[in-house]
């Protein structure tokens, strides 16, 4: 029998090495220290000086940019999020077919998230929704006499966000369409020799049976609609205009950091969006045992 000595792992701890020290430099280290930093006073150019809770004071009590952030911020993912998983649905039920070139069709409808978070796109969506863009353009050959000045209201300046947030809808698309491709062709076939209609066939298997994908993009859309950053910044030239409508909680986090130099609040704005994450996917997870469908499920 071959002896175990201590250079067995060497190997083993060789490859995973990398990851390790990623892991502590770059995740674990600046999670500690900006926990540590929210209950300073830093402006990045002195030493931080401990003021206990007096950022969090702050933000909850004295700092009212910050909840009108906190209500942008829950418009734009109570109205992104859904209108963004509906489309992707939407788009997935039409690709999920056998006709010739199928793969073709859904690459280029899957094009738009692989550009989408870039500063480019961004550009492209401002000058698209601008006076004298490519919308009002379209909106006036149908016959809407008067431009839409989007930029100029607050509201609409946030749909324009939205918008892009749902022409953004490949990844969650291609998730449903591989739930789509899961479901058994025979239950649509027996629903249907029933007299079952597409509506009936629609709410009473693939709404079901597509629950529990349902619920993975239902998490993973939220998670990252709280953290839309590029959009808001590129269409608002940074300033969360006009009249903060579009200064979105990241938006405002940044501007607190690397605007003002108030580090140590901006910290403390972030470990309150984790938690407010963290709470809204717990309360998903909790609620999800009355509506997702799992066949496999144990009684």
């Amino acid at each position: 029998m071959k002896l175990r000595t201590k250079y067995d792992n060497v190997a083993g701890y060789t490859f995973i090495a990398p990851f390790i020290i990623g892991f502590l430099c770059f995740t674990l280290i600046p999670i500690l220290a900006s926990f540590y930093l929210s209950f300073t006073d830093y402006d990045l150019f002195s030493s931080p000086q401990w003021i206990g809770l007096d950022n969090y004071k702050e933000m909850f009590f004295e700092d009212e940019k910050y909840w009108n952030s906190v209500k942008v911020t829950f418009y734009y993912v109570l109205a992104g999020v859904p209108l963004r998983l509906g489309v992707a649905l939407f788009i997935a039920m039409l690709l999920n077919r056998d006709l010739q070139g199928i793969g073709i069709y859904r690459t280029l409808f899957y094009l738009p998230s692989i550009i989408g978070g870039s500063v480019a796109v961004a550009i492209m969506w401002r000058n698209l929704f601008g006076n004298d863009g490519a919308i009002n353009a379209l909106l006036f050959f149908l016959g809407v006499e008067q431009p839409i000045y989007w930029y100029q209201d607050p509201i609409s300046a946030l749909w324009t966000l939205i918008f892009l947030s749902a022409w953004q809808f490949g990844s969650p698309m291609l998730i449903f369409l591989a739930g789509l491709k899961n479901i058994p062709k025979t239950y649509y076939e027996a629903a249907s020799v029933d007299g079952a209609h597409a509506g009936h066939r629609f709410f009473k298997i693939t709404l079901p049976l597509l629950s529990p994908i349902i619920l993975f993009n239902l998490v993973m859309q939220t998670i990252g609609a709280f953290m839309t950053f590029t959009p808001a910044y590129i269409i608002s030239n940074g300033t969360g205009g006009p009249l903060d409508g579009t200064l979105l909680y990241s938006l405002y986090l940044f501007q607190q950091a690397f605007s003002f130099f108030h580090m140590g609040y901006a910290s403390a704005m972030a470990w309150v969006m984790l938690a407010v994450i963290a709470l809204l996917t717990l309360l998903l997870f909790k609620t999800s045992s009355y509506w997702v469908h799992y066949e496999s499920k144990e009684e």
